[in-house]
């Protein structure tokens, strides 16, 4: 069984599924994207050499088929498909629920749906197109780790507020992506901490060191997908400010790769051990 639902910005959503009024009877686009494989050639060189491969946009295409009760409510829904798939509202998001679990991806309708006129009064053929700029699935809910400040300790099957812990020598943790691709994060610091701030992958090298300490209640987050990078401060009242001029030169805003991931953090003075959050929603090349 599966079902696919679509949520236009505004938040209004259709459902194609196995059963009426919209029965999806062919889809296609769910699977890997066509790839764009850079080579170069030499002179004199038999055949190429392989530089990269990078995936293209998705496009994901729907035939169904609209079971209505009557011609009136046939035009109803199509009314309504109209209205959710407007074209002009800009991307929302696909899930896809099926046998395999639920994955979602980012589309927007290339056109409003097609419709295929049948002399059947209540049966009315569509089709509907999605282009999918991000190529891959996403997790829907996405994952959280802590590297804690506190390992092991005792604990008693009590119903009480109190625990009782030790100081974790070390600030790292092993993260696993279990995607097809590598992922980017978000990283969440909570003060109080003494700059400079650092994040690191230890498994790549590559880290985000911040030239700013924090206070108690305030935190710094730190977003590392291509084409939304930021480094954002949040105050003690929840006022936000941008943080991306106290970043160290050398700095890169890293993925985790597929696999392992071994984070590591950082602050002014080792003692301090306050919370560090990372966020992720792995990626997958098709479902």
């Amino acid at each position: 069984m599966r079902t696919i639902t679509y949520v236009n910005p505004r938040g209004e959503s259709v459902v194609f599924g196995d059963s009426a009024p919209l029965i999806v009877t062919k889809l296609e686009g769910v699977g890997t994207p066509k790839l764009d494989i850079q080579t170069q050639k030499s002179p004199y060189q038999d055949g190429t050499t392989y530089i990269a491969s990078f995936l293209n946009s998705r496009s994901i295409s729907i035939e169904g088929a609209l079971l209505g009760q009557s011609r009136e409510n046939v035009f109803a829904i199509r009314r309504m498909l109209v209205a959710v798939l407007n074209p002009k509202r800009g991307p929302g998001t696909l899930r896809y629920e099926y046998d395999g679990g639920v994955k979602e991806i980012t589309a927007v309708p290339e056109t409003g749906p097609t419709f295929i006129d049948s002399r059947c009064g209540t049966y009315r053929k569509f089709v509907v197109d999605f282009l999918c700029p991000n190529p891959f699935w996403l997790d829907p809910e996405g994952k959280t780790e802590e590297l804690t400040a506190f390992d092991g300790g005792l604990t008693f099957p009590l119903h009480l507020p109190n625990g009782f812990a030790d100081e974790s020598p070390s600030k790292s943790k092993i993260i696993a992506n279990e995607g097809d691709v590598e992922t980017p994060v978000e990283i969440t610091f909570f003060g109080p901490a003494t700059k400079p701030i650092r994040i690191q992958n230890d498994t790549t090298g590559e880290f985000v060191e911040v030239k700013q300490s924090l206070f108690e209640g305030e935190q710094l987050v730190v977003q590392t997908e291509f084409g939304k990078k930021s480094v954002t401060k949040v105050d003690a009242s929840g006022v936000v400010s941008n943080a991306f001029h106290y970043i160290e030169n050398n700095s890169i805003f890293f993925q985790l790769i597929e696999g392992n991931n071994k984070i590591s953090y950082s602050t002014g003075y080792e003692y301090e051990r306050s919370p560090v959050q990372v966020k992720w929603r792995e990626r997958f090349l098709g479902v």
